[in-house]
Order: C-alpha cells, then structure tokens, then sequence
C-alpha cells in the first residue's frame, strides 16, 4: 500500500529541487543567446564604420583636390570635395618635349650689278690665289652666263670669256705633217687644275647660292621665264660629245691660223674645237668632272 501510494506521488510532478534546477539553467541560455546577439549586433556596426573608412582612404590618396570650387559654396553634408583623377608620373614623362628649332635663312643676295664681290670670295673659299688669278672679276654672274648660252650653241664667245686666256700662244711642230706641239697642251693644265680643285658638291652648291642671280642674268639676255639648268645641260653636253683624239692630228696653216686637216675634226664647233686645244689628258679629266656635275644638277 505504501509502495503504491509512493509511486502515485512521483507521477504527480517534478520535486521543488528540480523545478530549481531547471528554472536555473532557462535562464542561464536566456543570459547566454542575449550576450551572443549583442555582439553580433556590434561586429556588424564595427564592420560597417571600418568599410567606409576604408573606402574614404582609397579615395584620397588616388585623387587629387580641385581647388577651383570655392569652400563656400560646398554644402556642409560633403565630407568629399570634388576630385580630379591625374595620370601617374610615368605616363606624364613618356612623351618628350617638343621644342621648336629656328631655321637659318639664306643669307640675301646683293643686286646683280653689285654681286661681283660677293660672287668673288665665295669663289675664294673653294680655290687658291694662283687659281683665283685666272678668273675675270668684273661682271661676273652675266659674263658666265652669256659664256654658257653660247657653248651651248657650239660657239665660244671670246668678249665675254670667264677667265683669262693663256698668256703662251699656240705653238705647231711644222715638218712634213704640221701637228699640235705638245707643249701647248700645258698652257691649259692650270685651268684644269683649278676646275679639279673643286669637288663636285662644292660646285653645285655655289651654283645653288647664286642661282638667283643667274636666272635674273639669264632673262637679261632674252630668256624670260626660261630656265638656265636646260642651257647648262646642253653646253656640257656638247662638250663630252667631243672625241678625245688618240695620236697627233695633222694641221694645216692658213696664213696665221691653223685649221685642222682631216674633215671630220674641221667639222667639229667652235667649242669643241677650242676644248681639242687642251690635249688629250687635260680633256679627260675635264670630262670626267663635267660628267659628274651634268649628274648632280640633274638629280
């Protein structure tokens, strides 16, 4: 009976121990979930103020202040002021420098009638005295080129010679064939020299200079609006049309000229004849200097 009625309490409800234990434990998790959620709730907030400052550091150190806006009229909420991206120095340092370089002009001619000094130490500086002697300083741009414009046509325009004539005079070997002595050949050899002495560059460029002069020269003489480099070309090349004789050419006296025995030389011009006068070597290197020149100024 007693057993039984002591099973029948236990079943009624928990001891006032247990009641004890458990209410104990109910608030201990309620002490524990609150503790937990509130720092979740201020990891979140720390989180939050830690990626806005993070993004308010990028954007000043890649951006640079703009200084045109005045303070005043920013309204107070911008904690940002208005930025201006800028290329990094590496770039801004590629591209160089330009600099602008001033392009020496030439210097002005005199007029024509006043050139002859010009024209004289120009030529000067190319050659020596001994060669500067046997020029013709008076008149010098006209007198070459009316020199030019006639050997052009085959003739030797002895009044208007731009150099001196050689002060030897021609000398014949007369025996049983008239020929050219040979040394008559020599009275040239300085004018050859002086011609050699002159690169070809140097030559085209005193050309060049006084060009203006020439042309002015040129239209003097009743070539308007004709160009001067055509006339050159043609009288050097009548002179490198001449043949270079091989061996001594028979002559034949005419009171107290000579004129050559053979038709085909008679033949010849005036201008080639005269360049005959100079002897087969003198000719050769004259050739060979007209012929560069004839290509330059042909370029």
């Amino acid at each position: 009976m007693s057993e039984h009625s002591s099973e029948h309490t236990h079943k009624k409800g928990p001891s006032r121990s247990q009641l004890l234990l458990a209410a104990s434990v109910l608030v201990a998790l309620v002490i524990v979930v609150t503790f937990v959620l509130s720092k979740q709730n201020e990891q979140k907030q720390e989180n939050a103020k830690f990626s806005q400052d993070v993004v308010k550091q990028q954007q000043q150190t890649s951006q640079q202040l703009n200084t045109a806006q005045s303070q005043q009229d920013q309204p107070e909420q911008d904690s940002a002021p208005e930025l201006v991206e800028q290329p990094p120095q590496s770039e801004r340092n590629e591209a160089p420098l330009e600099v602008s370089t001033a392009t020496p002009e030439a210097p002005e001619l005199p007029a024509l009638d006043n050139s002859d000094e010009v024209v004289k130490q120009s030529v000067a500086q190319l050659m020596s005295e001994k060669a500067l002697a046997l020029l013709v300083s008076d008149d010098m741009v006209r007198r070459g080129v009316v020199f030019v414009d006639n050997l052009a046509k085959g003739k030797v325009a002895q009044k208007h010679m731009p150099v001196k004539k050689p002060q030897e005079p021609f000398m014949a070997l007369e025996g049983d064939i008239v020929v050219t002595d040979p040394n008559s050949f020599e009275r040239y050899t300085p004018y050859v020299d002086m011609l050699s002495s002159m690169s070809t560059a140097q030559l085209v460029r005193l050309f060049d200079k006084f060009k203006p002069l020439i042309s002015q020269a040129y239209e003097e003489i009743g070539y308007d609006g004709e160009d001067f480099n055509l006339t050159l070309d043609k009288a050097i090349t009548e002179l490198l049309n001449t043949p270079i004789p091989e061996s001594n050419i028979p002559l034949i006296k005419d009171s107290v000229t000579y004129r050559y025995a053979y038709p085909e030389w008679e033949q010849l011009s005036e201008a080639q004849k005269q360049f005959l006068r100079m002897g087969p070597e003198n000719m050769k290197k004259v050739k060979q200097r007209l012929a560069a020149l004839q290509k330059s100024l042909n370029k």
